[in-house]
């Protein structure tokens, strides 16, 4: 490319969201120059999300978040939603069997400070308004907040993480097909005198009105703080429409069915409900995550999450195919990622009909069914698995193990955990138990604690090979393809 730069980076990511950030701090952490590139001047202070479901926190254990954010969140142990029906995440297969709830702003907060202690590069008030790419790198021309100058970045890979209206998924002149699902949602934080019991978070609803509320762990004498999302199927009006208490009082009351006392309303916001995706989360040397790869509603609270998700997939295969992988160790970060965003589409899209139903036949149908079907074990713990996370798992290639593709998060290890290990760089191997170190180069080496095999865990905690540690050119060989260093390197004695 022979446009110059101002300056030249390895990663440019646009978006200081908790996408851009998860992906920014594992860039650098692994020794990557990582500029982020922001459109707003200062950290968004408004917090759509509020959910942080269990697989996102083992990924925030991995960096040695999960703690500090736990110890100033609310831990709900289920979801209530209709009809006395539960989602039961006590019984998950994870240290945490629960969603922790606290605002996104918390969590953003978290992931800025671990991106910057890393040495990522954050960049506010920069708006990117240009793209170009050829097949040795990328430029990104940004100007900066209230200025006509521009300054350009070059880089060899770009990640757009910059949301629903992305403006780097726009300059790709990528599509972003799918619908509008429902209108005039609103969110709010209310403090309630009579808050539901349960301590979860729950949900209340009519023929034409829902409720739903997730108690914040914010207590005085006088009542609770919860976020509130209320939707009113007779008041439909644009998402600039102003809201006010009463509005939120009304539609609380209605949905659920008795008064919990409104004492006090916060931060509010109207919005409407989309499901999209785009085809492709690869475009050459840009990718796009999170909010702008796939949006959905936000029954199940899925969207922080996937998008976090995303970035744990993709910096690790970026950091790789610098030092040397195969390209297409970056193709499969669509392949692993746009079924698992496609899935979340659809699983929070039933929920939001479900939700919604009107007809008093299919009410009385889902009241019926629902309940019963959660109170069966094996559905229930499939179902909640699915809505936090970990049972979801990437497809493993042909003839190999079924355990390629899962989470490695709860092997037991004769000493310490997985994700403690992963506070550092690369990839663990977890030998069987009683099984000699094998003695790789550059490779974190733990022993299992049960009777199960050896495994090659990836960066982002899932399983790349398994099978016996003394099968030293089955898994040197797939730590290789990964890595780009040779097998006589990596697998050196």
């Amino acid at each position: 490319m022979t446009t110059p730069a101002d300056i030249d980076v390895d990663v440019v990511i646009v978006g200081a969201g908790p996408t851009g950030l998860t992906a920014a701090g594992d860039l650098a952490r692994a020794g990557r120059s990582v500029v982020v590139l922001e459109r707003w001047p200062t950290p968004n202070p408004s917090s759509r999300a509020f959910a942080t479901m269990a697989r996102t926190l083992e990924l925030l254990d991995a960096r040695g978040l999960a703690d500090d954010l736990l110890a100033q969140a609310h831990r709900a142990p289920g979801v209530t939603i209709f009809a006395g029906a539960q989602i039961d995440l006590t019984h998950l297969d994870s240290p945490y069997q629960f969603v922790m709830v606290t605002p996104q702003t918390n969590v953003d907060q978290a992931l800025a400070g671990y991106a910057a202690a890393q040495g990522a590069d954050i960049q506010r008030g920069f708006e990117v308004i240009g793209l170009q790419q050829d097949a040795d790198d990328v430029l990104v021309i940004a100007r900066p907040h209230g200025e006509y100058r521009q300054i350009k970045w070059r880089a060899s890979y770009v990640i757009g993480g910059d949301g629903a209206h992305s403006a780097v998924r726009t300059l790709l002149g990528v599509d972003f097909p799918g619908r509008k699902i429902l209108s005039s949602v609103v969110l709010a934080d209310v403090k309630l005198a009579h808050g539901p019991d349960g301590g979860g978070l729950s949900l209340g609803s009519t023929r034409n009105e829902f409720a739903f509320l997730a108690p914040y762990d914010r207590h005085d004498p006088d009542g609770s703080w919860y976020r509130a999302m209320v939707w009113d199927r007779n008041h439909q009006v644009s998402d600039h429409a102003a809201v006010d208490r009463d509005e939120v009082a009304a539609v609380l009351t209605r949905a659920r069915g008795t008064d919990l006392g409104l004492l006090e309303v916060g931060w509010m916001s109207r919005f409407q409900c989309e499901e999209r995706q785009v085809a492709q989360y690869r475009h050459g040397r840009v990718f796009l995550a999170g909010d702008a790869a796939h949006v959905h509603s936000p029954m199940g609270g899925q969207g922080m999450n996937t998008g976090i998700q995303d970035a744990a997939n993709l910096a690790w295969k970026i950091d790789a195919v610098l030092a040397g992988a195969d390209d297409a160790a970056l193709d499969s970060y669509h392949d692993e990622r746009h079924p698992i965003g496609k899935r979340v589409l659809r699983q929070s899209g039933l929920m939001a009909r479900g939700i919604t139903l009107r007809p008093r036949f299919a009410r009385g149908v889902r009241n019926m069914v629902v309940p019963r079907l959660l109170r069966i074990p094996r559905a229930r713990d499939a179902i909640a698995g699915s809505f936090a996370g970990t049972t979801l798992r990437y497809a493993p290639c042909k003839g190999k193990s079924t355990l390629v593709g899962t989470r490695a998060t709860q092997i037991p290890l004769t000493q310490g955990r997985i994700t403690l290990l992963q506070r550092q760089t690369g990839f663990v191997f977890i030998r069987e138990r009683g099984a000699p170190p094998v003695d790789a180069l550059d490779l974190l080496e733990a022993e299992r604690a049960d009777d199960g095999p050896a495994v090659l865990v990836r960066p982002d905690g899932y399983i790349a090979w398994a099978g016996e540690s003394a099968d030293r050119p089955g898994w040197c060989g797939v730590l290789a393809w990964w890595t780009g260093r040779p097998a006589r390197h990596s697998c050196a004695v």
